[in-house]
């Protein structure tokens, strides 16, 4: 299916999009040590200090990978910028599905690794690498359909959900569910980014709260 073809963003917007998620990759960059340092003073093993790593590492990714394409310019300077910004467009889609099973990961190979976790670790980076390798060959570059596959990993939880009562703490349920809303709700924003004026950078906001969130139940609660 076809991309329908997108508003140009203004120059502010651009900033505005390229700043928020600029922020964002420090607060990742910043947040591994605080990960790894976690995990490692908790006692776990070897897998748990993985999964860990693995999610910030995606965090990260997502991050600046966002703010590589946005701060890039349209292409007014030559071809070859238009071709960089489109080749970062596309790795700032690719980190999204990294992200989303990065999430996962620290619950799977953590809290649950016991009961479902492998199970649900191999299905998730399944879904992710199917994800992206669609998104490679064009094959998922309508925004609605990626958006839509990005909700329906993200939700894939509750298929889970006696699991998740049973094993997670209200608190964590909370915050892992709260992300989730977060990362939903934002899609709104970006869906009127076409006739909003920096709807997109409402969109990178709810990310940002999204991933707040999210990183407050791996740390406390996987």
């Amino acid at each position: 299916m076809s991309a329908r073809k997108r508003r140009t963003q203004s120059l502010g917007e651009e900033l505005a999009n390229a700043i928020s998620h600029g922020l964002g990759a420090v607060a990742a960059l910043i947040a591994m040590p605080v990960l790894i340092v976690h995990v490692v003073r908790d006692g776990r093993d070897a897998t748990s200090v993985f999964a860990f790593t693995l999610f910030g590492a995606t965090l990260f990714l997502l991050y600046l990978a966002s703010t590589l394409y946005h701060a890039l310019p349209l292409g007014e300077g030559g071809a070859r910028q238009g071709r960089a910004k489109r080749l970062f467009r596309l790795f700032d889609h690719c980190a999204i599905y990294l992200l989303i099973a990065g999430t996962y990961t620290p619950f799977a190979l953590g809290v649950f690794r016991e009961s479902w976790g492998w199970p649900m670790f191999a299905i998730i980076w399944a879904l992710a690498i199917a994800g992206v390798t669609l998104k490679t060959l064009g094959l998922a570059n309508n925004p609605f359909v990626s958006a839509s596959i990005y909700i329906g990993m993200g939700w894939c939880a509750l298929f889970a959900l006696d699991p998740l009562l049973v094993e997670l703490p209200r608190a964590g349920l909370f915050w892992l569910i709260a992300g989730g809303v977060a990362y939903t709700l934002g899609v709104v924003p970006f869906a009127l980014d076409e006739r909003m004026r920096y709807g997109h950078f409402g969109w990178h906001l709810f990310v940002l709260t999204g991933s707040i969130c999210h990183f407050v139940a791996v740390v406390r609660y996987a």
